[in-house]
């Protein structure tokens, strides 16, 4: 059943949403938007395992294919704030459903695509529907449910949003085995299907009724902000931080994100609110997910090559050995709600970051080239507990903030968090683990031919290829390498350990409920008697 309700706040703006509390209702809505954001999610982790074969398919160079790989993240990040407004503006379900179209093309025309050139437009364009699918999947969720079943379906979100990225290495690499790398994309086609359907059937249309100006400046800038620092974070590790794409990148990235503090601050409408960030749960909570995720992108960075190059699975079984650690998130993210209604948000949080830390010391004190992936599995079901506590009630922190008709920002500001994060933590420990790698190798190739020694130092692949031409030292070379990826990999774990300290001190310094009473679930919804809606 819809609760609708009519009132102008006091801007004279009258946000619109329609809210149910039939259950079945619920279901359904849910259904329509974690199909659609596990399409998204999965779509930017399902290609990493196919790299050799788009290599080998299209002609593409490394870099090519890392173009093919981040064009999707970059286009994805950098729109999240602009087009979560928009949902805002004029409505969440058009938006979504133009999400889902334009991802569904551009995933099939990536599927089909027969040149680099192609396959990189065709993963720009699903990276602009999936900006248009991924804050809107939440914002429907905030604006669509009451007050007392919000939090367990941020909490069902919030799992599928963590755990995304795992179930699409899995399939992925089983299409890649199996059949064919262009199958892979059959899954997050077959997704968004299920989902534009679920969505005109079930979902109801929300959106904010103002005669205020659209912040087409600041959504320009925060695009060119986001955008820049992601191009410039993906590309630096990989070109060098000199290199002119990563240093222009970078550049216009920051000088565009301090243009847009400047800009919101004179705007009475602005697209995102900048005093909004004083609120300890926005603040706290946004900075929490960036840390956390940050960590997270990291360990997937070398989890999957420790699976494959050092204990020897098929690309198959190494996603398989995920699986473990998502298992445990899902759950558990919607079980947080409960337990924050509880003890409050910010202990819950704590105690999440808490459990992510032990599980990230946990990880460096036991992984070993003879302890294979029972030295892993505990730290990952650890880490795995850990999200599932910290990542509800940090986005439920996030969304509480905003009001009711800024529910489309609030959620792309939680994506972005989730985004940029990710993409610092690949830059960061995969620099650090490089670093540490060659510090560690280099030791033990003294006496080999100089240009097997430095081939070698380059990376595990690298040790891996030129042993097959070393002949008796392809042994020594291996286990030179093996050793040495571990070692590198301790050092960016204890990194790992030092910036979940980091997110635990912003925690209990300036967490949820620590100046002020804890945000709950009724914070955007002065919601409810403020504004609803249209229908669908």
């Amino acid at each position: 059943m819809s609760t609708n309700v009519h009132q102008l706040d006091e801007s004279g703006v009258e946000p619109s949403s329609s809210v149910t509390t039939d259950p079945k209702a619920q279901r359904n809505i849910l259904i329509a938007m974690c199909t659609a954001l596990i399409a998204v999610i999965a779509s930017v982790s399902g290609l990493n395992v196919a790299q050799q074969d788009l290599a080998i398919d299209l002609g593409a160079s490394q870099n090519a294919v890392l173009w093919i790989i981040n064009a999707y993240t970059i286009a994805l990040a950098a729109l999240l704030l602009p087009i979560g407004a928009v949902g805002d503006r004029w409505g969440r379900k058009p938006v979504l459903l133009a999400g889902l179209a334009v991802f569904g093309l551009a995933s099939l025309g990536a599927a089909l695509a027969p040149t680099v050139g192609l396959m990189i437009a065709a993963r720009v364009a699903a990276g602009v529907g999936a900006a248009m699918i991924m804050p809107v999947t939440l914002s429907v969720i905030t604006s669509s449910f009451p007050p007392a079943d919000r939090a367990r379906a941020i909490g069902i979100w919030a799992g599928f949003a963590g755990s995304g990225g795992i179930l699409g290495l899995f399939f992925s690499s089983f299409m890649v085995d199996i059949v064919d790398w262009r199958w892979l994309f059959i899954l997050p086609i077959s997704l968004v299907i299920v989902s534009a359907v679920a969505t005109v059937a079930f979902v109801p249309n929300s959106h904010e009724q103002s005669t205020h100006r659209f912040d087409i400046g600041g959504s320009v800038l925060s695009a060119l902000a986001i955008g820049g620092i992601v191009l410039g974070i993906h590309e630096g590790p990989e070109r060098g931080w000199t290199d002119p794409i990563a240093l222009a990148g970078v550049i216009v990235g920051v000088v565009a994100l301090v243009a847009f503090v400047l800009w919101e601050n004179r705007q009475a409408d602005p697209l995102l609110d900048m005093s909004a960030f004083r609120d300890r749960g926005l603040s706290s909570g946004s900075s929490t997910l960036v840390i956390v995720f940050a960590v997270m992108f990291g360990i997937f960075l070398v989890l999957f090559p420790y699976l494959q190059a050092v204990v020897g699975w098929s690309a198959l079984r190494s996603a398989a050995g995920l699986l473990p650690m998502a298992l445990v998130m899902m759950p558990t993210s919607t079980f947080a709600p409960r337990i924050a209604a509880r003890v409050g948000a910010r202990r819950t949080m704590i105690a999440g970051v808490t459990i992510f830390g032990g599980g990230m010391m946990t990880l460096a004190l036991r992984a070993s080239v003879e302890g294979g992936y029972l030295s892993v599995l505990p730290g990952l079901m650890l880490i795995g507990l850990g999200m599932g506590l910290t990542m509800t009630p940090a986005t439920e922190a996030i969304t509480a903030t905003l009001p009711a008709e800024k529910q489309g920002v609030a959620s792309a500001l939680n994506d972005t968090s989730r985004e940029v994060g990710g993409a610092l933590g690949v830059a960061l420990l995969g620099s650090i683990l490089s670093s540490g790698y060659r510090s560690a190798i280099e030791p033990s190739l003294e006496g080999l031919p100089p240009e097997i020694a430095e081939t070698a130092s380059e990376g595990i692949g690298s040790a891996y290829a030129v042993a097959e031409s070393a002949g008796a030292d392809a042994p020594r070379i291996i286990d030179a390498a093996q050793h040495a990826f571990v070692d590198g990999w301790v050092t960016s774990m204890w990194v790992g350990v030092a910036l979940s300290a980091v997110a635990l001190a912003v925690l209990i310094v300036r967490g949820p409920g620590t100046g002020s009473s804890e945000p709950t679930s009724e914070a955007p919804d002065a919601a409810v008697p403020h504004g609803v809606s249209t229908g669908v």
